[in-house]
């Protein structure tokens, strides 16, 4: 499955104001970096993986449409899906993509 083209823009134009900005096809899917750290992405499964402290990930988890994220069969610590209803609004989508943001901006320059 390709990646939302639709969800990828408005990831775009809720990070057109961030710096340092690249975009990268992983995964099957569309990453966001910002400052070199993948922060968010539009999953080739569907909806948002979205980068988390991984302390705050269990509390997350209890959230509607929230998934632990796995790859290869292997939980990705500090990863969330975020199916599409949990994203089908600009509010919802902003709130995970800043989250996203946040979560990159805190770990060691690269």
């Amino acid at each position: 499955m390709a990646y939302d083209e639709d969800l990828a823009n408005r990831i775009r134009e809720l990070l057109a104001t961030e710096r340092g900005v690249e975009e990268k096809r992983m995964f099957g899917g569309l990453a966001f970096l910002v400052a070199g750290h993948m922060a968010v992405a539009a999953s080739g499964r569907g909806g948002l993986m979205v980068r988390v402290p991984p302390a705050d990930a269990e509390e997350l988890l209890s959230r509607e449409h929230v998934t632990q994220m796995t790859m290869a069969g292997r939980r990705t610590r500090g990863w969330l899906l975020v199916g599409d209803d949990g994203v089908r609004t600009t509010r919802l989508l902003s709130a995970w993509v800043t989250r996203g943001v946040q979560c990159a901006k805190a770990l060691p320059p690269k």
